[in-house]
């Protein structure tokens, strides 16, 4: 189990490019290329061991993982060269958390200075 772990571990730097820029397209006569935040995560476990006052053996495996890519814009080419283009929703859904966060952040540190 651990050699599957380090092997997914090793591969997940390119994972990650790969998937937060997509391929490059055509429309209208503009190149564009879609660009996501990618969230993903992955786990293992592993388990043995004996119960000495039963004939009982421990034993044990697991691992599972999951992840999601939120669309937020792409680059479209232009005379002047690639503009980025957000997507006003994907940047609200990302925005909101991170506001809410600083906003957090910044009322507890009001009230440590009073």
């Amino acid at each position: 189990m651990s050699n599957l772990i380090e092997r997914l571990a090793e591969s997940v730097p390119g994972w990650g490019a790969r998937l937060a820029y997509g391929d490059k397209t055509t429309l209208d006569g503009h190149e564009i290329l879609p660009v996501a935040v990618v969230v993903f995560g992955f786990g293992g476990g592993e388990g043995s061991g004996d119960i000495p006052d039963a004939d009982k053996r421990g034993e044990g495996s697991g691992g599972g993982g999951g992840g999601y890519a939120l669309p937020i814009g792409a680059y479209v080419g232009g005379p002047d060269g690639p503009t980025f283009r957000p997507n006003p929703i994907a940047m609200m859904a990302v925005a909101i958390p991170l506001v809410t966060a600083i906003g957090l952040a910044l009322a507890r540190l009001s009230r440590t200075t009073d």
